[in-house]
């Protein structure tokens, strides 16, 4: 029996980004709303490594994918 896909907040930060706002407090106010067993994607215009490397440390995984457009989908969730 396979056990059923967590659920997933996703945020699309290119619109903070493109008004030259800093995304991680919205990110972060994301991450503390998050149910038991319910992980998160973050677009971004770029691959967000120093993110992955925080959110890695906070004890989540994290799965990147280049999108069609040139953007990055990173998805995270507990480890």
């Amino acid at each position: 029996m396979s056990r059923p896909a967590p659920k997933l907040r996703t945020l699309d930060v290119r619109p903070l980004l493109a008004r030259g706002e800093e995304p991680f407090a919205t990110i972060t106010a994301t991450v503390d709303a998050l149910a038991p067993g319910e992980g998160f994607a973050v677009i971004a215009p770029f691959l967000p490594a120093p993110l992955i490397e925080a959110m890695r440390h906070a004890g989540f995984s994290a799965r990147p994918e280049r999108q069609h457009d040139g953007a990055w989908k990173v998805f995270f969730s507990r480890d």
